[in-house]
């Protein structure tokens, strides 16, 4: 079950594809290589991390992975480990976890309700609600963002991401506010940048507003940073350059998720409708510095082969 459901490019560009990236040297922003540079959010290769996290990581370096994000699993959210060792594992094997997702408010069905966007959403939500019951109840940015931040500092990670809050009501939005505002100034105190990832619903109006833009207004842009999804964010009639445009240089993170044109839900890279040649082409716009893939696709686990046709598939795009 992917976590949507769980919990429009101009010749201005090409001008700015020439300016940006000596912009981007001047600000201290080192523009990756980006065919080298390829990462994976583990949650993609959740259900393999609780099964075996060291095989499966193992296999995650030999397709070439370089760059981690990790998730939470079964075993909490470090796979079972500390921080440090779970660090230096994934080091130890060519590898460097550079961000790690963690729930915005606690994790409980109530809260994921207020994720639904559909009747469909709600349906599948219950349907998961035996398996929620079950998983661990860790810590979250609302009640416990300074042991969080601290944890992130810990394992070495530049980034501590919130993986998902509610944004169904403006109120929603406003509590998102107060807790991303907070998480930014312990991630400050622990040296690490605090960031939030979004789904398709941050781009559904309140009142002609858009959360999305609403958050990013009232947070402060250097404790604030956004994590694009450029999968949900086209799903909602968004294109990501001009959201790279408008939050020039505030974008260090993205996830390169394609999305099937029928279902709308993720599928593998190179199989969907999502064109990432022109939004790797504007990638100084937005100040982008690391991207994983994510492939939570609905229904079975994403596979080891899905993740190496996922890698391939995003390298000959980027080559």
């Amino acid at each position: 079950m992917n976590r949507n459901t769980f919990l429009k490019q101009t010749g201005m560009l090409a001008a700015a594809g020439l300016l940006y990236p000596a912009l981007s040297r001047a600000a201290g922003i080192i523009m990756p290589k980006t065919s080298d540079a390829i990462g994976l959010q583990l949650y993609t290769v959740g259900s393999l991390m609780d099964a075996d996290t060291k095989g499966t990581l193992q296999k995650l370096a030999a397709i070439g992975y370089k760059n981690l994000e990790s998730a939470s699993g079964s075993k909490g959210l470090y796979y079972g480990y500390k921080p440090k060792e779970f660090a230096s594992m994934v080091k130890d094997m060519g590898m460097t976890w550079r961000s790690g997702h963690v729930g915005g408010v606690p994790f409980t069905l109530p809260m994921l309700m207020k994720l639904a966007t559909t009747a469909k959403d709600s349906a599948q939500i219950q349907k998961y609600a035996p398996m929620i019951a079950r998983m661990p109840k860790g810590a979250n940015l609302q009640d416990n963002a300074q042991q969080l931040a601290d944890e992130a500092a810990e394992g070495g990670l530049e980034y501590l991401v919130c993986a998902a809050i509610p944004t169904k009501t403006m109120d929603d939005v406003k509590i998102a506010v107060d807790v991303f505002g907070k998480a930014g100034e312990a991630c400050k105190k622990a040296g690490v940048q605090f960031a939030f990832h979004n789904h398709s619903f941050e781009f559904v109006p309140i009142n002609g507003v858009l959360p999305y833009d609403y958050i990013m207004a009232n947070t402060d842009k250097d404790l604030v940073k956004s994590e694009v999804d450029l999968g949900w964010a086209t799903v909602a009639g968004q294109n990501p350059v001009e959201i790279f445009k408008k939050y020039h240089g505030r974008i260090p993170l993205w996830h390169a998720k394609d999305m099937d044109k029928i279902t709308k839900e993720p599928t593998e890279i190179g199989s969907g409708y999502v064109d990432f040649k022109p939004i790797f082409d504007a990638r100084h716009l937005s100040g982008m510095k690391y991207f994983f893939i994510e492939q939570d696709a609905e229904g079975a686990p994403t596979t080891m082969e899905n993740v190496t046709n996922d890698y391939n598939n995003l390298k000959k795009v980027l080559a």
